[in-house]
């Protein structure tokens, strides 16, 4: 099956982001540049772990409304939630209504001040797995998959290889757009200059 389409615009991009009209903006200019701000780095895993189970579009059609819901993935914020906090989420209609993965979120924020207390920053530790693309599909990587065993060792919840590599795919730890996409190569020029960041 060819793994590219072309969009109205002419270009091909990955065939992924065909399946509905707002993927391609998401596709454009998000998903696979490197990313390093740790509320973004944050909320991404938060939002992978949600998705665990449904499809992305459930997830970026709510993103507006998660980001309402849990104070824009202020890390103190959603670490200081509440069973009170729990509840509220519950009764939301505007975001996925799953006990396990809320209660994961508001776990995470606190796993990730003990990482944020470490390393001084989300981004560091993070970017210590960066992986290389390689041809054809794959839903994990043995990055991923030591990613997920380090934050399942620090007691982080919904955080298996394939829901951790789908947040490396999108922060832009790997650059995994089709080499025939019209992204492909701004993704690499971006990820060129791109200088990790180190622990502080």
């Amino acid at each position: 099956m060819d793994k590219l389409f072309t969009a109205p615009d002419g270009r091909p991009r990955c065939r992924w982001c065909a399946a509905f009209p707002d993927y391609v903006a998401y596709h454009d200019t998000e998903w696979g540049f490197p990313v390093t701000d740790d509320r973004r780095l944050f909320e991404k895993i938060c939002l992978e772990g949600f998705q665990s189970g449904l499809s992305w579009r459930t997830i970026l059609t709510k993103r507006e409304n998660f980001r309402a819901a849990f104070h824009g993935f202020d890390i103190d914020r959603v670490a200081a939630f509440t069973e009170a906090d729990v509840a509220r989420l519950l009764a939301d209609a505007g975001i996925i209504r799953h006990r396990g993965k809320i209660e994961a979120a508001i776990n995470n924020a606190q796993r990730a001040r003990e990482l944020l207390a470490e390393t001084g920053t989300l981004a560091a530790y993070f970017w210590r797995y960066e992986g290389q693309a390689v041809p054809g599909f794959r839903a994990t990587s043995p990055e991923s998959v030591a990613l997920s065993k380090d934050l399942k060792k620090r007691g982080w919840r919904f955080v298996g290889p394939t829901t951790v590599y789908a947040f490396m795919q999108a922060m832009g730890l790997v650059n995994d757009h089709d080499p025939g996409c019209a992204i492909h190569a701004e993704v690499a020029h971006a990820r060129a200059v791109f200088q990790p960041p180190t622990a502080r």
